[in-house]
C-alpha cells in the first residue's frame, strides 16, 4: 500500500487501488464497503472496498478475515498482506479523506454533513470498481444512518446490482470484513506517517486513540492549538471537542470597527504583531515564516 501521494499532499483526498484481478473482469463478483476513522477528531477517514468472484468467496473466508475492530494491528497487517498475496482473485480500492477536507465540507456555506460525505464516498468507490471493469453482482455495505434508506438510495443508483446494507455488516459478511481491514490498515499507516506542514514546537506524536473523549487526545489538542491560527491540519476542527478548546484556549478577534467595551479580558489580535514581551516565547506561525513577514514596530 503506497501512501506517498497522501504524504505529498494531505490536505484533500486521494484514491489508492490494487490491480484488478483478470478473473474479476469475467466472473460475477461480490463487493464489500466499510470505513475506518469516522469518529476520531484526529486524522483522516478512510473508505474501502474489497471484492472477489462469488466462486472464490470461500477462499476469502478461509483467510479468517474479521471485523477490523476485533483484531490487533499486527493481525490486520498480516491479513492485508495475505490479501495482497492473493491478488489473482482479490482486489481493493481506498478513498482517504483528510481532516481538512472533512471539516471544510461540514462548515462550508453549503453544509455537507458527515453522513452525506460518507454515502457519496462509498457510492464513488462502487462506481470506480464498475469503471475499472469489475463485474459487480452483489454489494454489501456497513450502514451509516438508517440502513433501509441507505440501501434504497444505493439500489436506485445501481439498479442492476443486488445491494444489502446492514448494521454491523463488517461482522456479518467476510467481504465487508476484508474492506474494514483495508480501511483500518490504511488509516493506521496514514496517522503513523502523517507529515505536519506546520512547524510545531515539541511535537508529541502520542495522540492517544484520537477519539474526542480520550483525555490524552484532549491534552494533545490543548498543547498544539495556536492562539491565532488554531489547529494543525491533522485536526478535524469542525468536531465539537476541537471547537470547545478553541473557544477556551485561543484569542477572540477584535475588529477595528467593533465596540471596544471593557478592554480587559482576552487579548486583541494586534498584540501578536507587537514587540511586547510574551510570557511563553514561541516561533512565528508558518503563515508568517513562509511569507517572510516580521513583527511591525509601528502600525
Amino acid at each position: 500500500m503506497d501512501l506517498s501521494e497522501l504524504e505529498r499532499d494531505n490536505t484533500g483526498r486521494c484514491r489508492l487501488s490494487s490491480p484488478v484481478p483478470p478473473v474479476c473482469l469475467k466472473e460475477p463478483c461480490v463487493l464489500g464497503v466499510d470505513e475506518a476513522g469516522r469518529g476520531p477528531v484526529l486524522g483522516p477517514m478512510v473508505y474501502a472496498i474489497c471484492y472477489c468472484p462469488l466462486s472464490r468467496l470461500e477462499d476469502l473466508e478461509a483467510l479468517k478475515v474479521a471485523d477490523s475492530k476485533t483484531l490487533s494491528e499486527s493481525e490486520r497487517d498480516r491479513l492485508f498482506a495475505k490479501m495482497e498475496e492473493d491478488e489473482d482473485f482479490v482486489g481493493w480500492a481506498l478513498d482517504v479523506l483528510s481532516p481538512n477536507l472533512i471539516s471544510t465540507s461540514m462548515l462550508g456555506r453549503v453544509k455537507y454533513n458527515l453522513n452525506a460525505l460518507s454515502h457519496d464516498t462509498a457510492t464513488g468507490l462502487v462506481q470506480f470498481a464498475l469503471d475499472q471493469g469489475v463485474n459487480v453482482a452483489q454489494v454489501f455495505v456497513d450502514t451509516v444512518g438508517l440502513p433501509e434508506t441507505y440501501q434504497e438510495r444505493l439500489q436506485q443508483r445501481f439498479p442492476g446490482i443486488e445491494v444489502t446494507v446492514k448494521a454491523k455488516a463488517d461482522a456479518l459478511y467476510p467481504v465487508v470484513s476484508a474492506a474494514s481491514i483495508c480501511a483500518k490498515v490504511a488509516r493506521d499507516r496514514a496517522v503513523k506517517n502523517w507529515k505536519f506542514v506546520e512547524k510545531l514546537q515539541d511535537l508529541d506524536t502520542d495522540y492517544g486513540s484520537g477519539y474526542p473523549n480520550d483525555p490524552k487526545t484532549k491534552a494533545w489538542l490543548r498543547k498544539h492549538v495556536d492562539p491565532v491560527f488554531g489547529f494543525p491540519q491533522f485536526v478535524r476542527f469542525s468536531w465539537r471537542t476541537a471547537q470547545s478548546i478553541l473557544e477556551s484556549e485561543a484569542e477572540d478577534v477584535m475588529w477595528e470597527d467593533s465596540e471596544t467595551g471593557n478592554q480587559e479580558g482576552p487579548g486583541k489580535i494586534k498584540s501578536y504583531f507587537s514587540e511586547s514581551p510574551q510570557t511563553c516565547p514561541r516561533l512565528p506561525h508558518r503563515y508568517f515564516q513562509e511569507r517572510g513577514l516580521e513583527s511591525a514596530t509601528v502600525l
